[in-house]
């Protein structure tokens, strides 16, 4: 459906994701990969939802060259923790210190989308609720050891081993937080193709 309704439009997914390019894959969507190097740094007084606003709109930006019929995709997740953001950790010991402090709570998995056209800028966002059962070291280390938690939020992904072992629940967009909540993609799209 989406693949047709775009026909006159280049839409432009800039995310080196594999999660986000496989979403546009099953979305059926005729699309482009095109990124842009950005410092992810945002204003230490956002919250929540501005947080991944700003930033899923500062990686738009790095694009200047926007045709007509465009349609540039840009995103960001957080794993949002007693009142802080976190992203991906740099290390071993980043990686083990945000899953420990995760385990036996309730987070929540922020992510903004933001539709750059020639003439204006649409910007969603979604918030997941999920909680951890209590992990034990042992856990944590052998996820780090034998997953790649360094490019994820909150270093895990809920797609792999350690989500089938630690997630006890979910409410909201499971897609959300594997890096887009699909179905408010789809609804974007769907309005922009008509327009």
């Amino acid at each position: 459906m989406l693949r047709e309704k775009l026909k006159n439009h280049n839409v432009i997914l800039a995310s080196g994701s594999p999660r986000r390019q496989q979403f546009f894959k099953e979305l059926e969507l005729d699309y482009t990969i095109d990124t842009k190097p950005i410092d992810e740094v945002f204003p230490p007084h956002l919250k929540g939802t501005q947080i991944t606003d700003h930033l899923s709109q500062l990686k738009a930006s790095a694009f200047t060259a926007l045709k007509p019929n465009d349609i540039l995709v840009t995103s960001d997740t957080i794993v949002w923790f007693n009142n802080k953001a976190l992203n991906k950790p740099k290390d071993r010991k980043e990686a083990f210190q945000m899953i420990s402090d995760l385990s036996g709570n309730t987070h929540e998995v922020i992510t903004s989308v933001s539709f750059t056209m020639l003439d204006k800028q649409v910007t969603i966002n979604d918030t997941t609720r999920v909680t951890f059962k209590e992990l034990t070291k042992d856990e944590i280390a052998y996820y780090i050891d034998n997953f790649e938690p360094y490019d994820k939020a909150g270093g895990y992904g809920i797609q792999e081993w350690f989500g089938y072992i630690a997630v006890t629940r979910i409410e909201g967009s499971y897609f959300n937080v594997m890096g887009m909540p699909l179905d408010k993609v789809y609804k974007t799209l769907m309005e922009i193709g008509t327009t």
